[in-house]
């Protein structure tokens, strides 16, 4: 045998090895490649179900609310006529703001401060029903600016507004209007009103003007996302389940486009978990109710948009809701009877 056979039967062993050693590399990359891309089915958590706890209780008139630049609830209180702030997690309870106009005993379920939004760092008050000629006072009902705890400067008459620019079309009993959202949008704000059903956009100075004017469609609660603006509606009364819609349009944009239907008496409308759509039931309209009535007790829910037009259920029963916020994939919930609660695992995370 020469030297060259001597050298290939030598080679011949330790090149097997190195081709296996090249195979076995091969197929570990290719499993933890695998591994990467296909959950596993032991470490996958599932979804698990919504439950909901009470955060707060004790709240007088409680309406809107908002998740202030420090993480914290900032939730309206009509009756006490002030801004609360509740620490999300502890439920801790202070005063933000008091000295607002308050609600006044004309026997409805709103009124006072119904709203709070904020824009750089500054927090502003919605007011409404607290000024009309069916009850003068020298209140104002529009924007209100917090300067400090006890100091608040107006800085838009929506009440004025309105009783210069009637619309026309369905009844008009206040005319000044029930507005009901407050939603900041490029440095601005815009403004539902679900009496003389439209949505008006106000400047930091105070300049009203209609955005969008509909029929009696009773229009509420207001998201935004990019150019294009989410609403909630009930419903003309009895606010029918087809009747309560959520609707988007853009600021220049004549109608609305229905984006799903068939909950009764929305209140209001956020993006949640995952950029998911989410909006709130106040439930069941009583039979033969005059307008402003709140629905049933324990009727509500928290539902989530769907893709073909549909809500699905994900809480219920929630008692008299009215306000809904989104931190991370938890929500929280106003409710007319002074509570907030808290409904963790609403949606598995992104």
């Amino acid at each position: 045998m020469n030297k060259q056979n001597i050298l290939a039967l030598a080679l011949k062993p330790a090149m097997r090895v190195t081709e296996s050693v090249g195979i076995g590399i091969v197929l570990l990359l290719a499993a933890a490649l695998i591994a990467i891309i296909t959950p596993s089915t032991a470490s996958a958590a599932p979804c698990q179900v919504p439950t909901a706890s009470l955060l707060v209780t004790g709240l007088e008139g409680a309406t809107g609310s908002t998740v202030g630049p420090d993480g914290a609830l900032y939730v309206t209180e009509g009756v006490a006529g002030r801004i609360s702030r509740v620490d999300p997690q502890t439920g801790e309870k202070t005063t933000f703001a008091s000295g607002l106009p308050q609600r006044l005993p004309i026997g409805l379920s709103v009124g006072g401060a119904i709203d709070v939004a904020f824009i750089d760092n500054i927090a502003y008050v919605l007011v409404t029903l607290v000024n009309d000629p069916l009850f003068p006072s020298s209140d104002v009902d529009g924007i209100y600016r917090v300067d400090g705890p006890h100091s608040l400067t107006v800085v838009a008459d929506i009440g004025a507004f309105n009783l210069a620019n009637q619309p026309s079309g369905f009844d008009i009993a206040v005319r000044t209007g029930l507005q009901y959202a407050l939603q900041t949008y490029r440095g601005r704000f815009l403004v539902t009103d679900g009496h003389l059903n439209r949505v008006l956009q106000v400047t930091l100075d105070g300049e009203v003007t209609v955005l969008i004017q509909f029929d009696n469609i009773v229009p509420t609660g207001l998201a935004v996302r990019g150019n294009t603006v989410y609403m909630a509606e009930a419903g003309p009364v009895p606010h029918l389940p087809q009747d309560g819609k959520v609707v988007s349009f853009e600021p220049k944009s004549p109608t609305a486009t229905v984006v799903a239907s068939g909950a009764p008496l929305l209140v209001d409308v956020e993006f949640g978990p995952g950029n998911s759509l989410y909006a709130l039931s106040q439930g069941i309209f009583p039979v033969g109710s005059p307008p402003a009535t709140p629905a049933l007790p324990n009727t509500g829910a928290l539902v989530k948009v769907n893709g073909d037009g549909t809500f699905t259920d994900v809480f219920h029963p929630l008692n008299q809701p009215t306000s809904l916020e989104f931190i991370g994939n938890t929500a929280y919930v106003v409710t007319l009877t002074g509570q907030i609660w808290k409904i963790d695992g609403v949606s598995c995370p992104p």
